[in-house]
């Protein structure tokens, strides 16, 4: 199984990914590692990346999907439909996006306290802004991140049911 651990900045893509890792023994590959360092140096600057800044990172990722053998995990906000749908492309098989959903205030108390992270909250309102939920069509799971680490762990491995590795 393929599946993106998608959502805004702060939304707890990498604490996630690793942990649902940990639970399926499936790799957890960082998107932010698959960014062009143009892109990084443009987010640090608090200038929100376009789309043409976008399509090679998707690419990227997508590519990481396809050419893994076995479960893989990619964390990567995949913030519009369009964006997961190049995603499905480029990875050649079916993917199922895990959408981390919360409000932005907490997300926004969550930046505000993480360091080292090249995205800084000013980017927030843009993210927001850019966000399309994933729709019924799409293979998905919505998860609330109000709850602890293990309760957003389990209730991904139960909405996932028989999809798991």
């Amino acid at each position: 199984m393929k599946y993106v651990i998608m959502g805004v900045s702060g939304s707890g893509k990498s604490s996630v990914g690793e942990a649902l890792s940990r639970a399926i023994g499936a790799p957890y590959f960082d998107g932010d590692d698959l960014h062009p360092a143009a892109n990084i140096a443009k987010m640090s600057a608090g200038i929100p990346l376009d789309d043409e800044d976008r399509w090679p990172w998707l690419e990227k990722v997508g590519e990481c999907l396809a050419t893994h053998p076995g479960a893989i995990i990619i964390g990567c906000s995949a913030l519009k439909r369009i964006y997961r749908d190049h995603i499905r492309s480029a990875a050649g098989s079916e993917v199922t996006f895990i959408h981390l959903a919360g409000p932005k205030a907490l997300i926004a108390e969550r930046m505000k306290h993480r360091s080292g992270h090249f995205m800084p909250g000013s980017l927030l309102d843009s993210q927001f802004a850019a966000l399309e939920p994933p729709s019924q069509d799409e293979k998905s799971v919505t998860v609330s991140i109000d709850q602890p680490l293990d309760a957003i762990v389990s209730e991904i491995l139960g909405d996932l049911g028989g999809d798991k590795p």
